[in-house]
């Protein structure tokens, strides 16, 4: 039997997808399982031992001709997009299982209705695991680095000059979403130096390509020895800042991917969350803090602040998201997520 799994498109979805993903890898345990996606969303599942191959590209035509090559039996096409579906539907997959939103069911053979929102996506990835007869998937997320990746993260601890893994604090200011998810850049300095300060923390600043400039001025502006910029690392990948987060003593971040790295790994992790609905990207990770400033126009869903004044952001104190890192550095027994 051979199985095509369809990941979604966004880095911290296909972590969150991890729980549907070893569901079907025990479930269709003699089949052939083959991952379907984009190319960069590949370096979040490499390492794992759930899929036999990878597939991955954007033009819709080759990945059908290719699957159609593959004579695929069951594509659970875990995005929502009419692009995936059309994919499924053209490459020849005899049974097309997801959700049918987007005026896309007419390319499926199981269109199942989406839940009513906002609500969780990694239970309707696992809805969909479960339709189509594994047990129930859980919520435990599950990520895994390569010898490569484990390597250069020793380089870039070495570079930084961390001694002590039980003070190296991450902070991610990035947000691939969109400028909406940002928290202010005074703001990350401030709170780096309370973290140094008070609690004589180390600090690697993350980020990937597209974040080097703004990792390497939060660094610079926060004016303490044991602070390092990632954007001063000249070869970053996912498979690099799922090594470093795994590392991590605490992770300060957006709502974006490290964040669900973080998850995975069972590190503790503060979110500071603007414009998402929190239950979208809910993980049940038992260590985890989740900030958000209640404001009359979120949250909003928006890439960019349609009212410019960033508030949901903004009025997230420095001082608000270092308690949160106290407590989170002192849980008291049994879940400490809110």
């Amino acid at each position: 039997m051979n199985v095509a799994v369809f990941l979604p498109g966004w880095v911290g979805d296909v972590v969150m997808a991890t729980a549907a993903f070893r569901a079907l890898r025990r479930h269709f345990g003699d089949a052939t399982l083959l991952g379907v996606g984009k190319p960069y969303v590949a370096g979040v599942v490499a390492g794992s031992p759930w899929f036999d191959d990878l597939l991955t590209g954007t033009r819709v035509l080759p990945l059908a001709r290719d699957l159609r090559r593959r004579r695929i039996d069951l594509a659970v096409v875990l995005p929502n997009s009419f692009r995936t579906a059309l994919v499924a539907w053209l490459g020849g997959c005899r049974r097309r299982v997801g959700y049918g939103r987007y005026w896309r069911s007419w390319l499926l053979t199981d269109a199942l209705p989406f839940p009513p929102g906002p609500s969780p996506a990694l239970d309707a990835y696992n809805a969909l695991a479960r339709h189509v007869g594994c047990p129930a998937p859980g919520h435990r997320l599950e990520l895994y680095t390569t010898a490569a990746d484990e390597a250069a993260a020793d380089r870039v601890w070495d570079a930084a000059g961390f001694t002590d893994n039980d003070k190296v604090v991450g902070l991610n200011p990035g947000a691939a979403f969109g400028a909406a998810k940002c928290w202010p850049t005074a703001h990350w300095v401030d709170l780096a130096r309370r973290l140094v300060d008070e609690r004589g923390c180390q600090l690697l600043v993350l980020g990937g390509p597209a974040e080097r400039t703004l990792t390497r001025e939060i660094a610079a502006a926060v004016g303490r020895p044991g602070v390092y910029a990632l954007g001063e690392w000249p070869d970053l990948s996912l498979g690099l800042s799922k090594a470093l987060v795994r590392r991590l003593a605490l992770l300060v971040t957006t709502d974006s991917g490290p964040r669900h790295f973080a998850a995975a790994f069972g590190r503790p992790v503060v979110t500071l969350f603007g414009p998402t609905h929190i239950a979208w990207t809910e993980t049940y990770h038992p260590l985890a803090l989740h900030l958000q400033r209640d404001v009359p126009c979120g949250p909003c869903q928006r890439r960019a602040c349609p009212l410019g004044h960033h508030r949901c952001m903004t009025e997230l104190s420095p001082v608000e998201v270092f308690a949160a890192c106290e407590r989170l550095s002192r849980p008291e027994s049994g879940r400490v997520a809110g």
